[in-house]
């Protein structure tokens, strides 16, 4: 069986895996795969799970909240702010769903913050508009 190694990267750490048989995962036009001496190719995944199965053992999934993928010389890298790693798909998509809420909450968060920030912004050029108009 012919097989290829898998560079896990994200920002705290890099994880190798070597012999593994196949990858399925999903970009932005569905789901593909990948087997060993696949051409060099490059995409972004999307929020999800992919998989991939080392040699023979069941299949590992892997959560990404998006990633670059790159497949070169028989190795596929893939880069991402973090993932999780899993055989279980059940424990796996519970923490793919933990993480989607807590991320979406933080952006619901950030949005608010900058939302109050612009009008605060809009508020001062207000005011010094009206200041250096009343100087006149």
């Amino acid at each position: 069986m012919k097989t290829f190694t898998l560079v896990l990267q994200d920002a705290t750490h890099t994880q190798r895996i070597e012999q593994v048989a196949s990858f399925a995962g999903e970009d932005d036009t569905g789901s593909f795969g990948i087997l060993a001496n696949h051409a060099r190719m490059m995409t972004s995944l999307v929020f999800g799970l992919a998989r991939f199965r080392v040699r023979e053992n069941p299949w590992q999934y892997l959560a990404l909240p998006g990633a670059a993928l790159y497949f070169n010389d028989n190795e596929l890298s893939i880069s991402t702010r973090r993932y999780l790693l899993d055989t279980d798909y059940e424990r796996i998509s519970s923490g793919l769903q933990e993480q989607l809420l807590a991320e979406e909450q933080e952006l619901q968060q950030l949005k608010k913050s900058l939302h109050r920030m612009e009008e605060e912004v809009l508020r001062r050029l207000w005011e010094m508009g009206h200041d250096s108009g009343l100087a006149q």
